[in-house]
């Protein structure tokens, strides 16, 4: 497998973190938390490493990761958690979740509740689940959520896109030492880390971020 180039690293509390500098020195441009599950989950580590972040000068997100309770209240909690200014990137994390699925539905509702709530889009996060599952909400709910930035997860050499996507725009290429290598970064203790590649400069990443 070809070696891809990690620009953005996403972690939580599982994730040891020892020195954010010297994942920026390694090439690192920025790092996605987990701010919150369902509707009262909350990651402990997410304020104190994105204090670290910054001053690493590393770009900041913040992710949700799907269940399928009430939407309005896993929305109040994400954004209770991740306190998010004019910065921070937002991303709905849909992907296969054993104990409590989110529908399609309830991912369209996230999704417009946090353009209502913040004035701006969130990315999502998928692979299999948004494959398997875009086709079941209506036509125009589906435009909708092809006009989010997906963050792709494929562990493997090639990108393969959800129908009706044109590009990714940040690709997790490996997870759990699963997929073309490096699985790790500096700073970030651990094999199998998730990382994601990013076709572009950094100015462009930081432009697009949020």
């Amino acid at each position: 497998m070809t070696a891809m180039i990690p620009r953005v690293a996403d972690i939580s509390h599982h994730n040891i973190v020892t020195d954010l500098k010297a994942s920026a020195a390694a090439g690192l441009w920025g790092i996605i938390h987990k701010a919150s599950q369902g509707r009262s989950y909350r990651d402990p580590n997410y304020s104190e490493r994105r204090d670290y972040a910054r001053a690493a000068k590393l770009l900041w997100g913040a992710y949700h990761f799907n269940t399928g309770d009430n939407v309005k209240a896993q929305v109040d909690n994400f954004l209770a958690v991740a306190k998010p200014d004019a910065s921070t990137l937002l991303v709905l994390d849909y992907e296969d979740n054993r104990l409590s699925n989110m529908s399609m539905s309830q991912a369209v509702e996230f999704l417009r509740r946090i353009e209502d709530g913040v004035g701006r889009k969130a990315a999502i996060y998928s692979g299999n689940r948004l494959k398997e599952t875009l086709t079941l909400v209506p036509q125009a709910d589906r435009d909708y959520v092809r006009s989010h930035r997906l963050w792709l997860c494929q562990y493997g050499p090639r990108a393969v896109l959800p129908s009706g996507f044109k590009s990714w725009w940040l690709w997790q290429y490996t997870g759990d030492g699963i997929g073309p290598n490096p699985h790790h970064i500096d700073g970030i203790s651990g094999n199998g880390i998730d990382l994601n590649a990013y076709a572009g400069t950094g100015d462009q990443l930081a432009k697009e971020w949020a």
